[in-house]
């Protein structure tokens, strides 16, 4: 596992969203067994306390959970799982809309406009 760090947010930001989209693409399995925080800590390059406070922030979000010592596991519940996924693409909309806001184009353009890079993009006529 690599990540490419930036500097505009704390790695442990990071972190939690790239664990995020491993839950909400499915690549890590609800009830999957998760790398330990020190495991995950050297995969990454990162301090290991910047790991334990990504699993700390997901633990109190439900998304993870930690019982005994035993190892860490990805939550069970399919409504926290698919809160992810929206909270994800949220995120990734409201970006956007930031992004191309001084443009200033009407909500029928900006929808247009993604339906037709859809298109592009996926190969289709």
């Amino acid at each position: 596992m690599k990540l490419q760090f930036n500097k505009r947010e704390p790695v442990y930001i990071q972190v939690k969203r790239h664990l995020k989209e491993q839950i909400a693409t499915g690549k890590l399995k609800p009830g999957e067994e998760i790398p330990s925080r020190r495991e995950l800590a050297s995969q990454l390059e990162i301090n290991p306390n910047t790991a334990q406070r990504a699993y700390k922030e997901m633990e109190e979000e439900g998304l993870i959970y930690t019982e005994k010592n035993l190892p860490s596991c990805v939550t069970s519940d399919s409504k926290k799982i698919g809160g992810i996924r929206e909270d994800l693409i949220n995120n990734a909309i409201e970006q956007f809309l930031h992004a191309i806001d001084p443009i200033h184009l009407s909500k029928e353009e900006i929808i247009e406009r993604i339906k037709n890079q859809y298109d592009v993009t996926r190969g289709r006529d």
